[in-house]
Parts: C-alpha cells; sequence; structure tokens
C-alpha cells in the first residue's frame, strides 16, 4: 500500500512538508506543491476526496465559499453567480461558513471556487490555489498565483460621494466605517479621508459593522458628542438607514439638519423618506462575472480581467441641500463668526 511517506520520498520532502500540501495547510511553494502533487499522481496515492479527482482533474462543479446567505446584498450577489453558472454545463455548491465548508475548499472537492468569506484566510486561499484550482475573491485584495480579486470599483464611488458633498458646501464631514476586516470598507475609509484632505478638511471616523444597529449607534454617540456633522457617509445603506432612524428618534431632519449618504443601492434606499443618496453598485453583475471569468479561466486559460465593478453616485433626497459656513452644534446654532 502507498503511503504518505512514500509520497515524500518520491517527491523529495519532509511527510510533514507532504501532508501539508496535500491536506491545503501551512504556507508552501508553488514548485514544492506541484512536486508532491505529481508525486501523490505517480504513485496513485489517494488520502482524500482531492486525490480521488487527481485522475479525473475536473468535477465540473464550482463552489462559492460566502458568509451568509441571507439580507439583500448577498442575495443579489447569488443571483448573479446562479444565473451565470445556468449558462455552462457547471453545477454550483453554495457553502455558508460550516465545517463542511473548510472541507470542501481544503480538498479541494470543486474544480474553482469564488470566496466571499473574511473568515477564511488569506494564508489559507494563497496555499491552496494554483493553476487547476483557480480562486476568485470578492471583497478582498490578495496577490498570490491563480488567487483573481474581483472588486467594486470603490475608489470612484467614494470620490464621487465626496464631492457632492464638498461642492454643495459641506465641510464638517463624518464617515461610519463598517466591518474592519472588509477590504471595501477600508478602501472606502482610505479614499473619503484622502480626498478631504487634498481639500484641508478632516473626517471624523466613527466604527461600525455594516448592521442597521451600527449604524444607529454611531449616529447616538455623534448626536450626543454635542458637535453634529454637517454630512455622513456611511460604509453601506444598512448603516445609513439606522442613522437615519436614530437622528429622527431625537428629533433631527435630514437632509436640513445633517446629511446622509450610503452605499449599495439596496432595494429599500430609493423607497425611503427621505430617499437615500447612495453609491449604485450592481451585485448581480458582480457575481455573473466573477463565475463567468472563473469558468473562462477553467475552460480555456483565459487571462482574468480585473476590471473593477462599476460604481456610480445617486443622488437622492438624503443628502441634497445648500450647507452653510456657520457653526452649528446639536441644541443651537453659532451664527457670530465668519
Amino acid at each position: 500500500m502507498v503511503t504518505i511517506k512514500d509520497v515524500a520520498r518520491l517527491a523529495g520532502v519532509s511527510i510533514t512538508t507532504a501532508s501539508y500540501v496535500l491536506n491545503g495547510k501551512g504556507r508552501i511553494s508553488e514548485a514544492t506543491r506541484k512536486r508532491v502533487l505529481a508525486a501523490a499522481e505517480e504513485l496513485n496515492y489517494h488520502p482524500n476526496a482531492f486525490a480521488r479527482h487527481l485522475k479525473k482533474r475536473k468535477t465540473r462543479t464550482i463552489g462559492v465559499f460566502i458568509a451568509r446567505l441571507g439580507g439583500s446584498f448577498y442575495e443579489e450577489v447569488l443571483e448573479g453567480i446562479h444565473e451565470a453558472v445556468l449558462q455552462t454545463d457547471y453545477e454550483l455548491i453554495i457553502c455558508p461558513e460550516t465545517r463542511t465548508t473548510r472541507r470542501i475548499l481544503t480538498h479541494r472537492q470543486v474544480d474553482g471556487a469564488i470566496v466571499f468569506d473574511t473568515k477564511i484566510s488569506s494564508d489559507l486561499i494563497a496555499s491552496l490555489a494554483w493553476e487547476r484550482f483557480p480562486v476568485v475573491t470578492l471583497d478582498r485584495h490578495l496577490e498570490a498565483d491563480y488567487v483573481f480579486p474581483l472588486l467594486v470599483d470603490n475608489p470612484k464611488g467614494t470620490r464621487e460621494v465626496f464631492y457632492h458633498l464638498y461642492l454643495q458646501g459641506a465641510r464638517r464631514l463624518a464617515f461610519v466605517a463598517g466591518a474592519a476586516d472588509s477590504f471595501d470598507n477600508s478602501e472606502r475609509r482610505r479614499v473619503f479621508l484622502e480626498e478631504a484632505a487634498k481639500n484641508g478638511l478632516e473626517v471624523a471616523c466613527h466604527e461600525g459593522n455594516f448592521t442597521r444597529p451600527s449604524g444607529y449607534q454611531a449616529a447616538v454617540q455623534i448626536i450626543a458628542s454635542g458637535s453634529l456633522p454637517e454630512a455622513v457617509f456611511c460604509a453601506n445603506d444598512q448603516m445609513a438607514i439606522g442613522f437615519i432612524e436614530a437622528a429622527r428618534e431625537r428629533g433631527l431632519r435630514v437632509p436640513q439638519d445633517i446629511a446622509v449618504v450610503g452605499f449599495d443601492d439596496i432595494p429599500v434606499a430609493q423607497y425611503m423618506q427621505p430617499s437615500l443618496s447612495t453609491v449604485q453598485v450592481s451585485r448581480v453583475d458582480w457575481g455573473s462575472a466573477a463565475v463567468t471569468r472563473l469558468i473562462g479561466f477553467l475552460e480555456d486559460e483565459k487571462p482574468f480581467d480585473t476590471r473593477r465593478i462599476p460604481a456610480r453616485f445617486i443622488q437622492r433626497e438624503s443628502s441634497t441641500r445648500s450647507f452653510a459656513s456657520h457653526t452649528v452644534r446639536y441644541g443651537h446654532t453659532d451664527t457670530t463668526g465668519e
């Protein structure tokens, strides 16, 4: 019976290294990984479900590893993925956060993966990806062989938000951040602060986590501080909705007392009162592009198109106003200074 020791000997590596490669663990060089896999194939070594596919090569299945299934944002991404897969002869496995997820991913029981879950580490993704197992990452910029980030054009959308507010006269700005481990959040925050700095402005930043309650809590803290910004940019729509809810409960008017902008253009945004200014991104197109480009690489080794998913600012009622130059503090207005 062939053992992992035989594989290690043929590949010229330690048993530990051979085990790491075959189980998708550790940080192993591409050359070493290929050597071990070639040895396992030559010896017909079958340690797990992945090895059983070494000869077959193709499962004709795409795995989608996603943080959660609920909420319109994730539902629309999955809708785009599903629609694109239906145009091919590939099957689809949707894997939310479970032990099964890790097993399917680490054993490479699919031909390629789309990862939209920040709890799956970048080190693990980099160690697993190779020419026969490409990985598309959403909301993550990872430079590694056969890892293909597909990102939203956050810089364009964020700059449009900033200059929409700035050109209306807003000078006291705040930013409500999303989840700390989100690339999209980090990029939106960085670009917004950079544009403010270019124009001699400082931005007060408040931490959230992309949820409606975190936007609500950020508003409570900002209002309680006694110094009200003229405009707030929330890193997503859910937080913007929570922010507006808290502001209303405390007697503030949007946008007359404080302007609010979100990001994502979720379906409810246009129906709110006031309607929510936001940045529109097609999550359906995002999911569809991930599948189309991944299968293009799997089938024809077509170079992955890394162009970003378009984003554009949508002006609605929640941020449309003319900003005065005087200082506003919650509870009173100071108009004595220039």
